[in-house]
């Protein structure tokens, strides 16, 4: 399953929000500098996608599909961009192998804005994961969007971690939340099947989103795990034995929200000892994605004092 934003042609659960947007759009107070904030794997970032594929493809033969919030497999904008040869979109992400975006991306985006166009359709510049921009690229950054060029648009996608305050104040943020009811409906459409046929009731909270459900189907696929017969500490133990969330950082992600999930569950389960870490330890996940701190002591300590303790 592939799940990569960039790819999703059909999107799900953000009819309201995405039609806002076209609104101000067709109106022309469509924001130059946009900021959607929420959690990860909420579906931020498909619904930017979906946004300018609607606006480049405009003009196109095979257009965006509002009626149906569907990209057509055969829309030249969506088959442009998916090869990284659209002269109106330029993506910038923070690469697997990296702990931060760096500066040098940033000095690309410069020097791409100020290239021009073969048309007169607008740039649009999609900045995923912008809680791994460090000091430097996010100054760097700020003077881009200080004097923007005409015509170009920025979309950040930010996944509820601290950021600088003088980058949130540059853009209109947008805070894009989903239900329980609502993630759980997104996925089972995504999957065209029930949640609950690939994972058992342990792994399902009201906190977590569509992207966090589908990355754990595909984890358990990956490697032959069957979630419906093993429990919620069993994984914990299995992914931390195995090292998984050193080969993947999606996996690390949702190891944290998985500790988490452990705590919430079976909190009146636990001895008093062992509960007297709870806030300890909910503290460190919390600084460990605040501040994208080494994850490998964290779940170390916690296999140790609480799985194995």
């Amino acid at each position: 399953m592939n799940l990569e934003p960039i790819n999703q042609k059909k999107l799900y659960g953000f009819n309201d929000e995405f039609n806002h947007l076209i609104y101000l759009y067709s109106n022309n107070k469509f924001p130059n500098k946009i900021l959607l904030s929420g959690e990860k794997g909420s579906g931020k970032c498909t619904l930017a996608y979906h946004l300018i594929n609607f606006i480049l493809s405009a003009d196109e033969d095979n257009k965006y599909d509002e009626k149906n919030f569907k990209i057509s497999e055969n829309n030249k904008s969506f088959i442009l961009v998916n090869n990284k040869s659209c002269p109106n979109f330029y993506l910038i992400d923070v690469d697997i192998e990296k702990k931060n975006i760096e500066i040098e991306k940033i000095r690309e985006l410069s020097n791409k804005i100020n290239k021009s166009s073969f048309n007169n359709k607008p740039k649009f510049i999609l900045i995923d994961n912008i809680e791994f921009l460090n000091k430097n690229s996010v100054n760097a950054l700020l003077k881009i969007l200080e004097e923007p060029n005409d015509n170009t648009n920025f979309i950040l996608i930010h996944n509820n971690k601290k950021i600088l305050d003088t980058l949130k104040s540059r853009c209109l943020n947008f805070k894009i939340s989903l239900t329980h009811q609502k993630s759980i409906d997104i996925t089972n459409k995504i999957i065209d099947d029930n949640i609950l046929n690939f994972l058992n009731d342990d792994f399902i909270s009201y906190y977590y989103t569509p992207g966090y459900y589908l990355n754990l189907i595909n984890f358990a696929n990956e490697f032959k795990i069957d979630l419906k017969k093993l429990n919620l500490k069993d994984l914990l133990k299995l992914i931390i034995k195995e090292n998984h969330y050193k080969k993947n950082s999606t996996i690390s992600y949702f190891l944290n929200n998985l500790i988490e999930l452990f705590f919430r569950k079976n909190n009146h389960l636990l001895t008093d000892k062992i509960f007297n870490y709870y806030s300890y330890f909910i503290k460190k996940i919390d600084n460990t994605k605040k501040f994208n701190l080494d994850e490998e002591s964290l779940f170390m300590e916690f296999n140790d004092k609480i799985l194995n303790g």
